[in-house]
């Protein structure tokens, strides 16, 4: 995971402030799920709006356009149950920014599940974040890309824990992230089994398994 806010490009800029309303009462199945909205969130802006129309780029099957999302926090953030719930009424990939304010004058985050379009809608543990950063942090350019598809996995990638594979379909990027999910779970649990395992020859072969674990791990990044 990298740092990193982009600076979107003014000609994308849509700027259409969304009623939260508008989206708890059609995703959130429960009245918990509509607390959080009301609770967490103050504002829901559709900030911009990748698309061939705005960049000039041409949009795929799995990457049309890409939706840029800012979120105001009533308070110090806004949980990913409310990020999926948003997702889950966009059809497109969405990049999410969270905004809140604090001593320093505001902080913010990136946020995005990996979500190609026609894709199920992202579970609340599928999300990857930035570290907060202060709201006038320097922003990087969009990197360069000849597609909308190489351009959303450009974006992404610094948030994952994957290493960027140029030319990668998004749903091979898919099967790494759920690939790399399934190993890290192995590989916890291999490693409880070794602190609690008295029998040394035991022993061995659970370091043995934990090691070609560690290994196919590294790969799959």
């Amino acid at each position: 995971m990298t740092d990193i806010l982009y600076q979107w490009p003014a000609g994308a800029r849509f700027g259409a402030r969304v009623a939260k309303e508008r989206f708890y009462e059609r995703t959130a199945s429960t009245a918990a799920l509509r607390e959080k909205f009301v609770a967490e969130v103050n504002r829901i802006s559709w900030a911009y709006k990748l698309a061939a129309e705005t960049i000039n780029l041409p949009g795929s099957s799995e990457v049309p356009e890409i939706e840029v999302i800012q979120l105001d926090a009533k308070a110090n953030d806004i949980s990913v149950q409310i990020l999926a719930s948003i997702d889950k009424a966009i059809p497109n990939p969405v990049i999410f920014e969270v905004h809140r304010d604090d001593a320093h004058g505001g902080s913010v985050r990136m946020t995005a599940a990996h979500k190609p379009a026609g894709s199920p809608a992202p579970k609340p543990n599928a999300y990857f974040s930035t570290g907060w950063m202060r709201s006038d942090t320097p922003r990087t350019s969009l990197p360069t890309a000849i597609t909308m598809t190489a351009l959303y996995s450009a974006l992404i990638g610094p948030l994952t824990p994957l290493v960027h594979r140029p030319g990668e379909s998004p749903a091979v990027t898919g099967e790494r992230l759920d690939a790399v999910r399934r190993l890290e779970r192995e590989i916890s649990a291999l490693e409880r089994k070794l602190r609690s395992e008295p029998q040394l020859n035991r022993k061995v072969e659970l370091r043995r398994e934990l090691r070609a674990k560690q290994t196919e791990l590294d790969q799959t990044r």
